[in-house]
């Protein structure tokens, strides 16, 4: 450990650690601009796009809660909000009363659409100076970091 890492670090891992928390909350700024602009957060964006892979079918809440990218404890919440805007569709089913659907609904996918090269531009002001054999070495750094932290089921999603 070098002297300048000594005086500001305890460790090489909370120096990695605290360059990521840092990295995310430059790049997270940029998308959560876009967001505001249209009155969704990044966690029901994400929502919105894994439904509308599913398309046409629609997806269990508890299904759609482990595939966000970061956690939300309140789920519920989080739909309900969409619900209002009228952004997805939820119906319960009649042969098991205790899972509740989502489904996009034609409005969220106006909005997808409509955001779609937006977020791509968003995506490219964030990590567009990297190359491509940067970009994949990246993704491959963390995905090893969080390997032994995630389930196994969560290993090959985003």
């Amino acid at each position: 450990m070098s002297e300048e890492q000594a005086s500001r670090f305890d460790s090489l891992e909370q120096e990695a650690y605290l360059n990521l928390w840092r990295s995310y909350d430059r790049l997270r700024a940029l998308e959560d601009e876009l967001f505001g602009r249209y009155e969704i957060t990044a966690q029901q964006y994400n929502a919105l796009r894994l439904l509308r892979e599913v398309l046409p079918e629609g997806m269990p809440t508890l299904t759609l809660a482990r595939k966000l990218i970061s956690r939300a404890p309140d789920i519920t919440r989080l739909l309900n909000k969409l619900v209002d805007r009228n952004l997805i569709e939820r119906e319960r089913k009649s042969s098991n009363r205790r899972v509740v659907e989502v489904r996009i609904s034609s409005a969220g996918l106006k909005l997808l659409k409509e955001l779609d090269p937006l977020v791509a531009d968003t995506n490219r002001r964030q990590l567009g100076h990297l190359s491509p054999a940067e970009l994949k070495g990246l993704i491959g750094g963390l995905k090893k970091a969080r390997r032994p932290h995630e389930r196994q089921e969560e290993q090959g999603e985003e």
